[in-house]
């Protein structure tokens, strides 16, 4: 029986390696799969999902208007079975895109792995996270550690020259200069040091 699952983790935690991972291991056993991303979230090309350790794969950009359900029901049709949807950068999705991946799972019964940021650089959850929390089968949190500590990071500080901010724009592409993945205490005691709590 095919269900949803929602892997998520903060940054550097090996999102799109896993899903390059995933797929290698259904294609070696000649499993065809599908892999998707919002072109909001792309790290150079909509149509691609890269790991930072260099791996790339090819994707199918997902924007605002995309239809998943119709998308995968369309490749099923042109290509034949279709054993697993992989989805990158999922927090970037819309509530209609959760919804029609549910679809995808119920009607058409292939599993949808979505692979994303739960929480923003301000601890809020982007719409696609929020969803896929409410929507998803399985939920499994894909571990690292913080940048400052042993810990176990669970969020993420978004730097501007240098210097932690706590405001802006919920969405702005960035990679280790903008962004470092970080536990509780030490986003706490960054904001606390630089007077922005």
């Amino acid at each position: 029986m095919a269900q949803l699952y929602y892997k998520y983790g903060t940054m550097n935690s090996g999102k799109s390696f896993e899903i390059i991972k995933v797929a290698h291991n259904y294609e070696e056993q000649g499993k065809q799969v599908l892999i998707y991303s919002p072109t909001i979230g792309a790290r150079g090309n909509s149509d691609r999902v890269g790991s930072r350790v260099g791996f790339e794969r090819e994707a199918i950009a997902v924007d605002e208007d995309t239809n998943m359900f119709e998308n995968v029901k369309a490749q099923l049709e042109s290509k034949g079975r279709i054993y697993c949807v992989l989805i990158d950068e999922a927090q970037f999705l819309k509530r209609h895109h959760v919804l029609e991946l549910t679809r995808i799972v119920d009607e058409l019964n292939i599993p949808v792995m979505a692979f994303g940021l739960k929480n923003d650089f301000q601890n809020r959850l982007f719409e696609g996270s929020y969803n896929l929390l409410v929507q998803a089968d399985k939920i499994e949190e894909i571990k690292t550690i913080c940048w400052y500590c042993d810990r176990k990071a669970t969020m993420v500080i978004r730097f501007r020259d240098g210097q932690p901010v706590h405001s802006g724009e919920q969405i702005q592409i960035g990679g280790n200069e903008d962004y470092k993945p970080v536990c509780r205490k030490c986003y706490n005691k960054a904001f606390q040091s630089s007077g922005k709590e």
